[in-house]
């Protein structure tokens, strides 16, 4: 396998400050030293996600997922290590250095870079053939007629692709594209499936292209509009799925909008892309679309990491109606909340800012209301509410909407809403909830993944009194210095307590202590189940100790040895109870016992020991030897 090298890593962690990185994807609030905000990773409404800036960690107490700027990009970014460096490092400015080349790996990433650059050339390749090509004149006359001028093409990067198609497969035959990158970019596609030989056919012919963009702004696909009307093709072409490109995954300008999004904490979802653009053009920044798909669970996701609240603006028609029943159901899944934004029948964002204007349009944003009031207001206007099997029909829909809410106290002001506009008691549709809420759900990929063991990391068994020694050697010169000359002592430990051979991991490594880079640089080479295992376990998980570091060791140390003596005595006890000892063997476990009474006598230890224990129980250093054992 590739690998980073240690140094490299500690340059980038140190060229990286990780509250300025999490506060690019969250808001963070200052809470004394340190900042604090709504965990990114799980769902809750109390701020108990910490980021510390001394020691460059974040951690929640919430959902236990804690660690350094590069576990915060991996795990929020869900990047494999290697990526996750490089992606801190580009943001570093700085290059990574590897000392073993791995020839896949390599591969992969050079694959991955030309598919990159492949989308980003042709890109500026549309776009100069629509801003000059005498044959896009009807993509810029369609352009004009939508009210958008050059700017915004130039702001957006449209482009056009040819009709002919030779025209685009000549320019990336100059560029030295192969046609099995034309293929895996999802640009061009074999006139034969899996024959190679059979040609190319170029997906997108007379078309304005909209690039599609990552969450860095990195073009990553294609949507195609159609100019002239084609009954055999649909309005919009988007890329297929590619190495680059997961519809599920890409949200229609949410590289611009996030920032927006953080400033006016909630998110403006349309239908259209072209919605979102005309939002965007008229200065309200925080609308985005999905990509001609279905609102997916991982789209919901994707806008948790900058919001709580939506505002759905879909089509008033019955398909625009039910899309948002769809997108709401995500959105509240995952925690959100959702408010419909109403437009008049037959309109759309585009088509209503172009008849009344931008400030007409944010007079609408701002009436938006609850969901299920516009439902039910809706459900009034159709007729459906003037009969009892109507009224039945549409609290059955509504009480399936609020089954779907994780949000119980959000759910429950929703009961309400329902009931007053249904005239049902509200006890009659909590309890339909209850019952709906009962009913076994169809199991996810996710379900699947946590309830496999064999496909779950777990993370490394640590007693609470190791994981605490591993926290002080990574806090304090003075402990890690003393905690390796007591080395040999805790290796004789191994057999009694979990977690003994990570924390001498860490004394053989030795990270400077004194540096959050190198100690987090050290921790990026762990295995996961050991970084896990260190995150959930906290330095103050110890009430008592002292603040001095090299006090603290001493002090654990002597904890952990009276640990060690008391499970040794236990072991020596439950021994002498086996029937069929000989005289021989009785005799030794009776020393032994002796031996280990003559231990405790010699570390202060009281009679009656409870793993639980303060460290006050302790009164003199740890003696170097645990005896036999």
């Amino acid at each position: 396998m590739s690998q980073i090298s240690k140094e490299s890593i500690e340059k980038i962690l140190a060229a990286t400050n990780i509250v300025d990185l999490i506060g690019s994807y969250i808001p963070l609030k200052k809470a004394g030293i340190a900042y604090k905000a709504c965990c990114p990773f799980h769902h809750e409404k109390t701020p108990s996600f910490t980021v510390n800036p001394n020691r460059q960690t974040f951690k929640c107490f919430g959902c236990g997922k804690g660690g350094d700027a590069l576990t915060f990009v991996r795990e929020y970014e869900n990047l494999p290590f290697s990526d996750a460096v490089r992606r801190l490092a580009a943001r570093a400015g700085m290059v990574v250095e590897e000392e073993i080349p791995d020839p896949e790996a390599d591969r992969a990433r050079k694959i991955r870079g030309r598919l990159m650059d492949l989308h980003r050339e042709a890109a500026a390749f549309f776009h100069e053939r629509l801003l000059k090509d005498p044959d896009a004149r009807h993509a810029r006359d369609y352009l004009k007629s939508r009210g958008f001028g050059r700017e915004m093409a130039e702001r957006w990067t449209v482009g056009w692709m040819p009709e002919n198609p030779r025209a685009f497969l000549d320019w990336a035959k100059s560029k030295n594209y192969t046609g099995r990158e034309l293929v895996d970019s999802g640009i061009c596609y074999l006139r034969e499936e899996n024959v190679p030989t059979s040609g190319l056919r170029v997906r997108f012919r007379d078309r304005l292209m909209f690039c599609i963009r990552n969450e860095l702004g990195d073009v990553i696909a294609f949507s195609g509009r159609q100019l002239r009307d084609d009954p055999n093709s649909g309005k919009y072409v988007n890329s297929p799925e590619t190495a680059l490109f997961r519809k599920s995954n890409v949200l229609f300008a949410l590289d611009r909008a996030k920032k927006p999004i953080l400033k006016e904490k909630c998110a403006l979802l349309c239908e259209g892309q072209i919605d979102a653009i005309v939002c965007h053009e008229q200065g309200i920044e925080h609308a985005l679309a999905p990509l001609g798909t279905a609102f997916t669970q991982q789209h919901a996701r994707l806008l948790r990491r900058y919001t709580q609240s939506v505002l759905l603006c879909y089509d008033a028609d019955k398909a625009g109606i039910a899309a948002s029943e769809r997108v709401f159901r995500e959105l509240v899944a995952e925690g959100m909340s959702a408010r419909i934004v109403e437009m008049p029948a037959g309109d759309d964002p585009d088509s209503f800012i172009r008849s009344h204007g931008a400030d007409a349009f944010r007079g609408l944003l701002e009436k938006a209301g609850d969901f299920f009031d516009f439902k039910l207001g809706r459900a009034r206007i159709d007729g459906r509410m003037e009969s009892a099997a109507d009224r039945r029909a549409v609290a059955g829909e509504c009480v399936g909407l609020l089954a779907a809410m994780s949000d119980e106290v959000a759910r429950d002001h929703q009961i309400q809403v329902v009931a007053t506009h249904l005239q049902l008691a509200v006890s009659a549709v909590r309890d339909a909830v209850a019952k709906a809420l009962k009913k076994p759900r169809p199991a996810s990929v996710e379900d699947v993944r946590s309830d496999d063991p064999a496909g779950e990391i777990l993370p490394t068994a640590l007693h609470r009194v190791v994981g605490f020694l591993c926290h002080l050697a990574l806090s304090s010169g003075p402990a890690q210095h003393f905690l390796a000359e007591q080395f040999e002592c805790l290796h004789e430990a191994m057999p009694w307590l979990e977690g003994i051979p990570l924390v001498e991991r860490i004394l053989a490594a030795g990270p400077d202590a004194s540096s959050p880079a190198a100690v987090n640089a050290f921790l990026a080479t762990l295995p996961e189940a050991d970084r896990m295992a260190l995150s959930a376990t906290e330095s103050h998980d110890l009430e008592g100790m002292p603040e001095d570091g090299l006090q603290a060791a001493e002090h654990a140390l002597a904890m952990l040895s009276g640990i060690v003596l008391q499970r040794r005595d236990a072991r020596v006890k439950a021994d002498l109870k086996q029937p069929g000892l000989s005289p021989e063997r009785v005799r030794e476990l009776i020393e032994e016992t002796k031996e280990i009474s003559a231990l405790m006598r010699g570390i202060g230890y009281r009679t009656e020991f409870d793993d639980e224990l303060p460290p006050s129980t302790y009164r003199e250093k740890p003696k170097p030897k645990w005896g036999r054992g």
